[in-house]
């Protein structure tokens, strides 16, 4: 469906727009996704990479992969998909990001508050003993040499990528905010995810049962589709940006 004709089906009186981010927004600024064709997943094995018991069994392994995914993401910029969001909030259509991607990237093009990153940060790395934080997204840092990095206070105490792994809580005061963008919302944008990670999953079907409008941008239908009101099929750097300047083009 065009842009244009679902701007024109909106009500445009009342406009609260929060959106949920997946991987595919930031698949055009070279980040790879998770679970498409040519995602991380088919290649490595989540359980071997992704959570507390793998770190503490081979944390060279991890680090290692974490700091391939850094390599990446020191040359990667913001594209426009990013962009469209950041017009969205300037404009004061936005209650909210609620992103899954820990690369940063929105974070990047816009230094907003309005944001949750729900599955952590990987730009950062915290003390696996102290409340320490730190950024570690240099080229310093990002190099597989098998060395760790380790807290400056603690000493002897490992650092460990700032992210939410499988089988770790998020944190409560993300969910928290997010529920409140939710349930206020009058429009949800779901932008570039498999839908099939929870909780995250579960916030468009959370926002359909108050009444909140639902729009889906992706390459391919998912798991979330079927209650989506509207569905543009493309990349997102390309649907999502023709969707914000015709709702814009509306309410200017």
């Amino acid at each position: 469906m065009k842009a244009a004709d679902i701007v024109q089906q909106l009500d445009l009186e009342d406009i609260h727009i929060v959106s949920v981010v997946g991987s595919g927004l930031s698949k055009a600024s070279g980040m790879p996704t998770f679970r498409g064709k040519d995602g991380l997943w088919k290649t490595y094995s989540a359980l071997d990479l992704a959570t507390p018991q793998a770190f503490k069994k081979d944390p060279n392994l991890v680090w290692n992969w974490y700091k391939w995914r850094m390599q990446a993401l020191l040359t990667a910029k913001p594209n426009p998909g990013h962009d469209a969001l950041v017009k969205l909030e300037k404009m004061g259509l936005s209650l909210g990001i609620i992103t899954q991607n820990v690369d940063g990237l929105i974070n990047f093009g816009n230094s907003s508050e309005h944001i949750v990153e729900i599955h952590g940060r990987i730009r950062y790395a915290h003390c696996t003993k102290c409340d320490h934080i730190q950024r570690w997204d240099s080229h310093e840092y990002a190099v597989a040499d098998d060395s760790l990095l380790y807290c400056p206070y603690c000493k002897d105490a490992l650092l460990r990528p700032d992210v939410v792994w499988f089988g770790e809580s998020i944190n409560p005061k993300h969910l928290q905010k997010a529920m409140n963008w939710i349930e206020r919302s009058t429009i949800m944008l779901v932008i570039g995810t498999s839908g099939t990670v929870y909780p995250v999953a579960n916030f468009p079907h959370i926002a359909k049962q108050q009444g909140t409008t639902l729009i889906e941008f992706n390459v391919t239908r998912t798991p979330l589709t079927p209650i989506c009101d509207y569905f543009m099929r493309g990349p997102s750097e390309q649907t999502l940006p023709k969707f914000v300047d015709a709702l814009l083009s509306k309410k200017v």
